[in-house]
């Protein structure tokens, strides 16, 4: 298997390796989904619809080994469109290779190509690996988030 990382958009034959990385993901975030959220979720990162999320995987040879989910929405404060990237994961057995900033750039490259001049994103505090490298990509925020009780 070559070392090579490439970032692909996701393909319908990529659902058994998807479902086992998104699955690392919500463990890490101790948090499970049922059955159909799975099939509901992969579905609509496939569909290509607007409005909907997008997908790219992380590639090592032709083994996905990172994810991440991004959908583009209007926004109150700007004319142009704007980028939340919701999930971002990378194979354990290859953290710290850069295969995390890649996917970023990727959606950072989709957002320009879409002409989004902004790309967001939330962590929990405890993602301290995670944070060290969005805070090489990114810049930290004043905003708390709440959600309805």
């Amino acid at each position: 298997m070559q070392d090579t990382i490439t970032i692909r958009p996701l393909r319908p034959e990529d659902e058994p390796v998807w479902r086992d990385l998104w699955t690392g993901y919500l463990d890490y975030y101790e948090t499970s989904v049922p059955e159909a959220v799975y099939v509901t979720t992969f579905a609509r990162l496939l569909s290509g619809k607007d409005g909907e999320f997008r997908g790219l995987v992380a590639c090592r040879g032709d083994t996905p080994v990172g994810l991440v989910h991004y959908l583009f929405h209007r926004h109150c404060w700007k004319i142009e469109p704007v980028c939340y990237l919701q999930d971002l994961y990378t194979d354990p057995a290859l953290r710290g290779r850069g295969v995390a900033r890649r996917l970023i750039e990727a959606v950072y490259a989709a957002a320009d190509a879409e002409g989004a001049p902004a790309v967001y994103w939330l962590t929990q505090e405890f993602n301290y690996a995670g944070r060290m490298l969005y805070d090489k990509v990114g810049v930290k925020t004043p905003f708390i988030r709440y959600n309805r009780a």
